[in-house]
């Protein structure tokens, strides 16, 4: 597995990590002992970067990894966890001091550690980000040794760079894909220049680019793919990084064809990601073979200048002017 050393974090972190939202909620159901095989099948195929949140699954996620951990021991594994969507209502009044407090000692419980090794604020509105207290509160944080480190993620290029602003910010967690490239363009280089970490989420824009969706495929009730298309319940850019469900399908089926001989869509879109500067990648997995076969995309080969382009123009064509101006 490569690697990626983050200055700010003072640690390498594997390019391709593990995201833990699908061993919460929102996605269809995946039962305790799966999650720990897909979390072990992650372990053993070289991740060494989980991603989590207080809220996925109310906090069923987080304890997932603490029992995995306990089995198998903490050495070389980085567990980062997200705080600030449980605020009722979220608003930015309710991201306090008090609240940080509260929020990252239901997480130390549920991960069963007294220092949380990276939290990072989780999409809060955007006047969050330019509030010099948020910064001040997350410092006294560390300083009570409540956090190690902290970081933050975002919805818009806008609010990254808020957040960059600030001398301490470790990691900037962010939606980049194939379909979602306006990160490369804004932020991408200040966050490198500044020695701060990038973490990819979305990167297969919700399963679409696996290329193994069609017209037809349908998704549970409680699965976000069916309930947040029109942004319903959370921003969304969340799900299919917010591309339109039918032009995603059928830019996914183009991406299909640039995907080199022995390797699926799904590894080659991964790999795209890496190649353009993430320090770490994070997709989900409802089953083993999927943890696996995500981290073996960190052994493709490089990217040629003909595919690059290709991959440029597809989204400047089909996708561009659905999501750039947004987010």
């Amino acid at each position: 597995m490569r690697t990626s050393f983050v200055p700010r974090l003072g640690r390498d972190i594997s390019l391709i990590g593990q995201g833990c939202w699908q061993l919460g909620a929102d996605w269809s159901h995946v039962a305790d002992d799966t999650a720990q095989d897909i979390l072990r099948a992650a372990a053993d195929a070289g991740v060494t970067f989980f991603d989590t949140a207080d809220v996925y699954g109310d906090g069923r996620s987080e304890r997932a990894l603490r029992d995995f951990v306990a089995d198998r021991g903490a050495e070389g594994i980085t567990i980062a966890t997200k705080m600030g969507r449980r605020a009722d209502p979220h608003e930015a009044s309710q991201y306090t001091l008090d609240n940080f407090r509260r929020w990252t000692d239901r997480s130390r419980e549920n991960l069963g550690v007294d220092t949380l090794e990276l939290v990072q604020l989780h999409c809060p509105p955007s006047e969050v980000f330019a509030n010099p207290q948020t910064y001040d509160d997350l410092r006294t944080l560390k300083q009570e040794r409540r956090i190690e480190h902290y970081g933050v993620s975002v919805e818009t290029c806008d609010e990254a760079l808020d957040a960059l602003r600030d001398p301490d910010i470790a990691t900037v967690q962010i939606i980049l894909n194939v379909f979602r490239r306006k990160p490369l363009e804004h932020v991408l280089g200040v966050a490198r220049e500044n020695g701060v970490g990038i973490i990819a989420r979305v990167p297969l824009a919700s399963g679409l680019l696996t290329g193994k969706y069609d017209e037809h495929t349908t998704f549970g009730e409680k699965d976000h793919r069916n309930f947040n298309r029109d942004g319903a319940a959370f921003d969304v850019g969340e799900t299919f990084a917010g591309v339109p469900y039918e032009v995603g399908v059928e830019a996914a089926r183009e991406v299909a064809k640039l995907t080199p001989e022995g390797w699926t869509t799904a590894q080659f879109a991964l790999a795209w990601i890496g190649a353009v500067g993430a320090s770490t990648i994070i997709p989900g997995a409802s089953r083993p073979e999927q943890a696996r076969s995500n981290a073996a995309a960190a052994d493709m080969p490089e990217f040629d200048e003909e595919t690059l382009a290709a991959l440029a123009h597809l989204y400047n064509e089909r996708i561009r002017e659905h999501v750039h101006a947004k987010w």
